[in-house]
């Protein structure tokens, strides 16, 4: 029992750290919340067009709901994106810093968790009142589930796609490890997480095979999956289904960030970085 208030004492100090760490840059972190707000902005604008003032749906969507659908991709964005954890982790791989993080009594993936989970909620508190002025600017098209029971369905699925995004950055910054500069493979695989994770556009609006086979990748359970389980866009076995995959991903994610590791370490200490 002790052992385990010690772990405890020693993991809460770390998440105390993530939240000193990122005060420091609360205004750069409130002037990026604002400056995200113009593109939804001309989100919004885009589909009004595409909309043209009728009252059709789109893949099921009427204007009014592809707007909330935007409006909940804010919130979560800034509820569990990280914030430059990976390039952080890459500087201290590349930079030697990791030396001294190893000869402390921790676990390094677990530490960095809790700086990134530390560091998601000062964020969301800085940036809190521009996210809820647009809201409240597009409160008309604001709605809850119809069941209250979708909320014990979102929180989960949230921290799954949480966990996902923050594992996908670790291992990327695992790559520090082998080659100098990660950037390039980062920005690539971002690319493509922009346009698969939902971002753009819902992703019903994908039909056929193609749809089917994006459902199997990760990006969707990053970002679309939580906002469409909030507008009960996925129900049933659908549902079920979906949550089996997110949290399939988690494992997997998980796997191979520990994977890539301990490879890297073994890289680490075998050059003498």
């Amino acid at each position: 029992m002790m052992a385990l208030a010690s772990r405890f004492e020693k993991y809460r100090a770390i998440f105390s750290i993530g939240l000193q760490n990122t005060f420091v840059y609360r205004w750069n972190f409130l002037l990026r919340s604002l400056f995200a707000l113009i593109p939804l902005f001309g989100t919004v604008l885009v589909w009004r067009s595409i909309y043209g003032g009728t009252s059709g749906t789109i893949a099921g969507y009427d204007f009014g709901e592809m707007i909330l659908y935007f409006l909940i991709v804010l919130l979560v964005e800034n509820l569990i994106t990280p914030a430059e954890d990976e390039w952080q982790i890459a500087a201290e791989i590349r930079e030697g810093q990791l030396s001294s993080l190893l000869l402390k009594p921790f676990d390094f993936l677990a530490y960095r968790s809790c700086l990134f989970v530390g560091s998601r909620l000062l964020y969301t508190s800085v940036t809190l009142l521009p996210v809820l002025g647009v809201f409240w600017w597009y409160r008309g098209f604001l709605h809850a589930p119809a069941h209250s029971s979708t909320w014990l369905v979102f929180f989960p699925s949230l921290i799954m796609a949480g966990a996902i995004q923050f594992l996908i950055a670790f291992s990327m910054a695992m790559l520090a490890f082998w080659i100098l500069e990660i950037s390039t493979v980062v920005f690539i695989l971002y690319s493509f997480e922009y346009f698969l994770s939902g971002k753009l556009f819902p992703l019903d609006t994908i039909p056929g095979t193609a749809g089917t086979l994006l459902r199997l990748l990760p990006f969707p359970y990053e970002l679309y999956f939580p906002v469409a389980v909030l507008m009960e866009k996925i129900t049933g076995q659908s549902l079920i289904r979906g949550l089996c995959i997110q949290a399939t991903w988690v494992l997997l994610c998980f796997l191979l960030a520990r994977s890539l590791w301990r490879a890297g370490i073994r890289r680490y200490e075998a050059v003498g970085i």
